[in-house]
Parts: structure tokens; C-alpha cells; sequence
């Protein structure tokens, strides 16, 4: 795989992305692109470089980039806000597609974990990509968030989040605070997050609590209604970060095509490039890529949007 890092500019900030091309990669004509999306305190580095791997070896093209405020991309250290996130996958899509060796009529975004949502949200505010894949996500972040904490923890976080606000609005700053204060790791993904993400660098900085409102705020399946691209919905059906029930809301309300892929495994456990489950799951995104990107390719221009 050849890695050939750019930046781009999301709204004045620079971020840090990479295009991955295929070894002997031939500029011969347009070729069809991946945008690979991570989740929250993702890198490029981590699963979009994993993804892209097994995809250039495919002969795919593949992009990915650091959010906003992550690595070396710019932007406030520990700011963390999804309406941002978005904003960037929006942008590294019009970047791409400025790209001559970018065939526009087959750009598909794939998002993991938090970054799902992004890419839902992303494509259903473009229109400007041919297809979207979303892996072990949340969609509707109050439900979710409220689902993984007691009565008890979420009256807490509503109190905290209240006076966040309160603090950003009088004294102009939100209260830093843990990595995962309020994004509450289950057993199996924190130790993955100890073994593989923990020593990365840029990874683990304290997060401002603003972005816990914007977790709760957070609602995309209003934007898979509005869809009219296909949807590949890929999730672990042991998930106990975020639970299948998740995947299950967004199926029931995407209009567009669509399909439910369960995967036998939790959240990451088998997020490993060899790892038999990760591949079988890549091989029906390809599957999917290839139908959808046909039919990119011989839609009128009225049916792309």
C-alpha cells in the first residue's frame, strides 16, 4: 500500500489526511475512493489505515484524516463536538472529489463506531457520494447515552451538562474532563482501547464536557429518512458498548436500500486485519459497493441528486 499524506481545510482548520493507493497504483483513469471515517478519539492511523489495507489490496483508493482538534490536524485540543465531525466528512468529500484521479460517481463513506453517525449525517446533507456504510454505531445519542447509564448516573450527567453550559456562557470555557467520563467503555472495549489505542499518539486527551451535550443532542435517523443512497448497516450483535438495538432503529427507518449485516462479535474484539470476522464483514461492504456503485454509475443526474 503507498501512503500519500495532504490536508484539506474544514471550516479554517487544517487537518491532517492521507490517500492510500494500491501498490503500482496507475493513474490510468478515474478510480473509485473510500472515505474511511474512525469514532471518538480516532486517528487515521488506527482503523481507517486497517480498512485501507485490505482495500488497496483490492485496488481501491482510500482516504482518511484526523478530525478536528485530533493528532496534528488543527483546531482545540479536547473540543469534541459530532456537528464538527460532520462538517469535516462533508469537507474531506468535496476535497476528494476535487481529486482528476477521482472517479465522483463512486465515492462511498465508511464510518466506524461514533463516526457512523457522521457519515449518515454526512451523505443525507451532500448528496454528493454514491453509497454509505455504517459500522457499530449509535444514531440517536440521548437513547443511546441514557442505555448504557443507570437513573441515577444520567440525572448526574444532565446536572453536569446544565452547568457546563452555564460555565461556557459566563466564563467562556467548558470543564475538560476524563476521556471516557461520560462515554462509559464496556469491558471488552476498554481492553482493546488499553492494548491498541492507548500508547497512539494524541490519544486519550481530555475532552470538554460540551461534548457530552452534543452526544445527546445528536439524532441522524431523521437523516437516514432522507437518503437516497444506499445503506449498508454492518453491527455486532453482542455489542455491549452500543447495542444492536441501535442498528435495529436505524434499519427501521432508512427508506433508502438498505441492508443489516450482523456481525458474530461485539464491539472491536475483531477489528483486526487478519481477523476472519472482519474480513467476512468487508467482503459483503464490497459486495454492496460494487451494486451501488453500478448504480451510481448508470443513474441519471436527477436520480444522484
Amino acid at each position: 500500500m503507498i501512503e500519500n499524506k495532504t490536508t484539506f481545510y474544514s471550516e479554517g482548520a487544517k487537518l491532517q489526511a492521507s490517500y492510500y493507493y494500491p501498490d503500482g497504483f496507475q493513474p490510468d483513469e478515474p478510480h473509485p475512493v473510500l472515505i474511511v471515517n474512525s469514532g471518538y478519539q480516532g486517528f487515521r492511523d488506527f482503523y481507517p489505515k486497517m480498512f485501507a489495507e485490505l482495500y488497496t489490496r483490492r485496488g481501491y483508493v482510500c482516504f482518511g484524516f484526523d478530525y478536528r482538534g485530533m493528532a496534528d490536524s488543527e483546531g482545540a485540543k479536547g473540543k469534541v463536538l459530532l456537528d464538527e465531525q460532520i462538517q469535516d466528512v462533508r469537507n474531506a468529500v468535496t476535497f476528494v472529489r476535487t481529486n482528476e484521479q477521482v472517479d465522483t460517481k463512486r465515492i462511498a463513506l465508511l464510518g466506524w463506531g461514533m463516526g457512523a453517525a457522521n457519515v449518515v449525517a454526512a451523505a443525507a446533507k451532500g448528496h454528493d457520494v454514491a453509497a454509505v456504510v455504517a459500522m457499530n454505531g449509535f444514531y440517536n445519542g440521548e437513547r443511546w447515552l441514557r442505555s448504557v447509564h443507570t437513573y441515577d448516573e444520567w440525572t448526574r450527567i444532565i446536572e453536569e451538562v446544565r452547568e457546563d453550559r452555564i460555565l461556557r456562557v459566563t466564563a467562556g470555557e467548558s470543564r475538560l474532563a476524563d476521556t471516557f467520563e461520560h462515554y462509559p467503555l464496556d469491558p471488552a472495549s476498554k481492553s482493546v482501547v488499553d492494548q491498541e489505542l492507548a500508547h497512539m499518539y494524541g490519544f486519550g486527551h481530555p475532552t470538554r464536557l460540551q461534548f457530552t451535550e452534543s452526544i445527546i443532542e445528536l439524532d441522524v435517523e431523521g437523516a437516514a429518512s432522507r437518503l437516497n443512497i444506499p445503506l449498508f448497516i454492518a453491527h455486532g450483535t453482542d455489542n455491549t458498548l452500543h447495542p444492536f438495538a441501535e442498528a435495529e432503529a436505524l434499519f427501521a427507518v432508512a427508506s433508502t436500500p438498505k441492508t443489516l449485516y450482523r456481525v458474530a462479535g461485539r464491539h472491536n474484539e475483531w477489528m483486526v486485519g487478519d481477523h476472519p470476522v472482519f474480513i467476512q464483514m468487508c467482503d459483503q461492504i464490497e459486495l454492496f459497493l460494487v451494486e451501488a456503485f453500478d448504480a451510481s454509475v448508470n443513474a441519471s443526474p436527477l436520480q444522484r441528486g
